[in-house]
């Protein structure tokens, strides 16, 4: 055991959802090691700067979401995962933490333990095994010593598939519910006023150039249809608040744009139904109590991936509840019809509506960790994984010969 010395733990995200969680780490492992003792490097954005990150490089090199943008980007990015395995092996950290964004950071994760096998590597988010490409989880064991899950069902889903050991740490969301649930009367009751309806065609550009125009279709043929008269909201992501504008221009029904995340939960607490992209914006609305209707489409190359999807369903809330309350309409069966039939229900107090609420209540319960705080519960098992390859020993970080680290 040599004397102390500071420790070392790199991070590499991907994209902003990861900066955000990576940031949330940083700081809850600065309070159990001290801040004093740690030393960060890795790819990060504004967050992770924040709490002391210098960034190899701006995250916006790297952040691109779908199957076309990724080819298009496809030889920067392959440079920047080489640039990026080629400074982790140099610095020699006691750690190296991979959050989300697989195609970019698993490649890094491989190349650095082809490169320096003794560096242990966590994984922060599982990818979808469970959903497609399972054999992915069996891959990980090679390069990745622990994965830190985000959702209930996933460690289970990785003892199944042959997946490295994983704990589950908590969904950020469970942080923020004071925020996501409504106060008392701040959510009317229902047939009081107008049908408050959040719609949410997406975060990305891809998904809000291909539902939108569904969507305000089949607001059109709600509006004949409902009992009582909606009032419809759209949370707007800042970089497509223009583009969703634009495109709602043409519908019949005129939606209330709101831009902030202040303004997004103001309008999920007041909300009574919600017309959704599938994403992690289901789970905030079944947190929040919203009966929704979920779709999606897909460009026609990765249409013809889908057969390669195994999970029950593409929904979150459906994935965590093991139950398929909420409608999902995707691909060819989001149509204007079938989202306005699939949404009617949603609108009254109805078997259909009744039952999503029921599901919802469960939720706490599935997705519960106890005291500690996602990010809490995660640096608890860096400093688990840690101790077990020899670096820190009762709160002392310690120095050990190379190669003895454990994998």
């Amino acid at each position: 055991m040599a004397e102390d010395k500071p420790l070392t733990i790199w991070i590499v995200s991907g994209e902003e959802s990861g900066d955000q969680l990576g940031a949330k780490l940083m700081r809850s492992l600065k309070v159990r090691f001290g801040g004093e003792r740690l030393r960060f490097g890795g790819v990060g954005g504004h967050a992770m700067g924040k709490e002391g990150l210098k960034s190899l490089f701006p995250l916006e090199e790297i952040a691109v979401m779908g199957f076309s943008a990724v080819i298009a980007r496809l030889p920067s990015i392959l440079k920047r995962i080489r640039f990026t395995a080629v400074a982790v092996v140099a610095a020699k950290p006691d750690m190296l933490i991979i959050i989300d964004s697989p195609d970019f950071t698993h490649r890094v994760a491989k190349a650095v333990r082809q490169r320096a096998p003794q560096i242990p590597i966590i994984d922060y988010v599982s990818p979808s095994v469970w959903a497609w490409r399972p054999g992915r989880a069996s891959k990980m064991r090679a390069y990745v010593d622990h994965l830190l899950a985000l959702l209930p069902f996933e460690p289970a889903a990785h003892r199944r598939l042959g997946g490295p050991p994983t704990t589950y740490v908590g969904h950020p969301l469970v942080e923020r519910l004071a925020e996501i649930r409504p106060a008392p009367g701040e959510r009317e009751s229902a047939g009081n006023g107008p049908i408050k309806l959040l719609v949410l065609p997406g975060s990305r550009r891809s998904e809000v150039s291909r539902l939108m125009e569904p969507f305000g279709e089949a607001l059109a043929l709600l509006k004949e249809r409902s009992p009582r008269p909606f009032e419809v909201t759209i949370p707007a992501v800042s970089h497509l608040a223009h583009e969703i504008r634009t495109r709602a221009e043409s519908w019949s029904v005129k939606p209330r744009i709101v831009e902030g995340e202040g303004a997004k939960w103001t309008a999920f607490r007041q909300a009574d139904a919600a017309l959704a992209a599938s994403g992690t914006v289901t789970l905030e609305l079944g947190l929040s109590g919203v009966p929704m209707v979920v779709a999606y489409r897909v460009s026609k190359i990765e249409e013809v991936l889908k057969y390669l999807i195994k999970a029950p369903s593409i929904v979150l809330t459906n994935l965590v509840l093991d139950e398929n309350v909420i409608p999902e309409l995707i691909q060819w069966d989001c149509t204007p019809e079938k989202l306005a039939n699939a949404l009617l229900p949603l609108l009254s107090d109805t078997p259909e509506r009744t039952r999503q609420l029921e599901a919802f209540s469960k939720l706490d319960d599935l997705m519960r960790i106890g005291d500690e705080t996602p990010s809490e519960r995660a640096a608890r098992i860096v400093e688990e994984v840690l101790a077990a390859n020899g670096s820190v020993v009762s709160g002392r970080i310690v120095e050990t010969e190379p190669g003895t680290h454990k994998h």
